[in-house]
This record gives structure tokens, C-alpha cells and sequence, in this order.
């Protein structure tokens, strides 16, 4: 497996870039590509000519994360100024505007039926679950505090405050990580929180679960470490580290076979899975990279897999993975 560079736009937004994602091929045109910025916008992009097609305003503050539904043309996006903005992606217009007390939104990702958006709770140490036929949120899973290895270091590393979520590839997990570097997991069926999974000591950023088994999940750490573990077993199957910096952001390639995480070093690493081994590293940036993002397979028209990346340099590098 390999990465090799295809194109990258320079100044693509007007201030750092901390988010980015893919909104799935339709039937009627390939995946695009959606950026978040600091310059509080969302930009749309062509997905292999990284063509701009639209911008998104309406935040107030910079736009710290954006995510898509998995089955129709519906993205969102969180911002500082707490607002979950909700849009169609092939009209640019709004769907929804989701408030949030401040601080309290953060990371978000649809589920995987679509049915449902989680977004991390920030400073309430908590996900809130909205649903996205009424854009209205009626559950909120609640990290318990005191829980685990990290309590000791929680209050100075920013305790429970929520960073990231993922689900499980079936729906029925969900995963957030907090300032401490724990990892809790919800059974979202029940509304109940199972356990928390331990390793981290510094803030985890990013979460993904593989799309290819509901059991394992990666995290990306500021200690510099990915782990990935048996959700299911409570386990960690292995800790990798190559970065020289903190870990910011990390995705698991369509086939589950590879991992791609982005750091404050400048770099983007590709890890093979079978070697549990960084195998390529990219410099096309020249600041931290905030945001990784394989494309989905499925896309219409599409050739290969592709990887884009955006950094604090305000560029977004788009790659071939193969």
C-alpha cells in the first residue's frame, strides 16, 4: 500500500483548516469533498480536481468540525460559537440550525444508518444525540467523572471534557475521548455507559472505529501514540508510535487494511495494519495537520482510493492510495 501525491491547493481557505470529510457519491455524480476553516466557512470541493464548487457561511466563530451523512446529501457543521449548522451539500443551502450552550460542540459524526448525529459535548462532558428527521436532541450520554487510571491527572489535563466520537460500523457503540485521554464507550441502545478503555495520558483528538469490524477502534493521541482495541475484550491490541509530535487526527482506509493519522510534526503517516507499522510518511504540508480523510468507496466514476488532508497552513492535499 502506498500514497502518492496528486494535487494540492494552496490558501484554499483564509485561515487554518481543521476540518474535513468526504459526502458520499450519489447516484448522479462522484464524492466530494468538504474543508472547515477557521476563516468560519465550509468550502465544497470537486473530488479529484479539487475544484471549489460552493462555500457555506453562517458560523460566527472558525468551524472546528464537519462530518456527512452517510446516505443522502446532508453534511454538518460545528463551530466555536457552539452552532450546529446542518446543509445540503449539492445546493448549499441550509437544512438546520442546532444551539448548544457554550463550549459543548465540538467533534461530531453521523451514525451509520443516518438516523441519528452525535456531537461531543465539550466542557458538559457529554454526547449529545440528535436526531435527524426532527433536528431535535432528546438524549444526552453522560461520561461519568472519577472513572479509571486517569482520575489523578484529569482536572490538569482538562478532565472530562469531550473531544471526539465515533460509532461502531452496526450502530450499536459509541465511543468519545476527553481531554485525560480516556475513552468511554456507550451502549446507545440503552443510553448506558459501559466502561472506559485506558493507555492514554494526554488529550485523544480523534477517534475512528475500522469500517470493517464493529470491535476495533483507533484513537490519536497528543502523547504522540495510535492505539488501536478490542472494544468488545476491553483490550488495547497494540500502541504505535512514529510521530514527533502530538497525534491529531486519524482515519481507517474503505478495506480497514490501513490507517492514516495527521500531526503537529507537519506530517501525514500511513500505517499498514497487518505490520502494525508506519510505512510511508508525507510532507506536503508545512503545519500541523488537523484533519485526515479517506473517500468512501462507492464513488461514482471514481478510479482508486483517495486520502485528503488539511493543516493549519491553510492548504488541502489530496493523494492517491493504492
Amino acid at each position: 500500500m502506498k500514497l502518492a501525491g496528486l494535487k494540492t491547493v494552496s490558501n484554499a481557505h483564509g485561515e487554518s483548516i481543521w476540518a474535513v470529510t468526504w459526502a458520499p457519491a450519489t447516484a448522479s455524480r462522484p464524492a466530494k469533498l468538504l474543508s472547515g476553516s477557521l476563516d468560519e466557512s465550509v468550502k465544497i470541493w470537486s473530488g479529484d480536481e479539487l475544484e471549489e464548487e460552493a462555500t457555506n457561511t453562517g458560523h460566527s466563530l472558525g468551524v472546528v468540525a464537519v462530518a456527512a451523512h452517510p446516505t443522502t446529501p446532508i453534511a454538518a457543521s460545528t463551530s466555536l460559537d457552539s452552532f450546529v449548522r446542518v446543509f445540503d451539500v449539492d445546493t448549499n443551502t441550509t437544512v438546520s440550525t442546532l444551539e448548544s450552550p457554550p463550549s459543548e460542540a465540538w467533534n461530531m459524526r453521523f451514525h451509520p444508518k443516518g438516523d441519528m448525529l452525535a456531537v461531543a459535548g465539550g466542557g458538559s462532558a457529554s454526547v449529545k444525540l440528535w436526531d435527524t428527521t426532527s433536528w431535535r436532541t432528546d438524549v444526552s450520554l453522560e461520561v461519568p467523572k472519577g472513572e479509571g487510571a486517569n482520575t489523578k491527572s484529569s482536572e490538569k489535563a482538562g478532565g472530562k471534557f469531550v473531544l471526539a466520537v465515533a460509532w461502531s460500523r452496526d450502530g450499536s457503540r459509541l465511543a468519545c475521548s476527553t481531554m485525560d485521554g480516556t475513552i468511554a464507550i456507550f451502549d446507545v441502545t440503552r443510553g448506558k455507559f459501559l466502561y472506559n478503555l485506558e493507555g492514554h495520558y494526554m488529550p485523544v483528538r480523534s477517534l475512528a472505529f475500522s469500517p470493517t469490524d464493529s470491535r476495533i477502534l483507533f484513537s490519536a493521541s497528543d502523547d504522540k501514540h495510535i492505539h488501536m482495541y478490542d472494544v468488545d475484550n476491553k483490550s488495547l491490541i497494540c500502541a504505535m508510535s512514529g510521530h514527533a509530535s502530538w497525534v491529531l487526527s486519524i482515519d481507517v482506509s474503505p478495506d480497514g487494511l490501513a490507517v492514516a493519522t495527521g500531526s503537529s510534526d507537519r506530517s501525514v503517516r500511513l500505517w499498514d495494519l497487518s505490520m502494525r507499522a508506519s510505512v510511508q510518511t508525507m510532507t506536503n504540508h508545512t503545519d500541523q495537520v488537523w484533519g485526515v480523510a479517506f473517500r468512501p468507496t462507492g464513488s461514482s466514476g471514481s478510479r482508486s482510493g483517495r486520502l485528503a488532508s488539511v493543516s493549519d497552513d491553510k492548504s488541502i492535499s489530496l493523494y492517491d492510495f493504492t
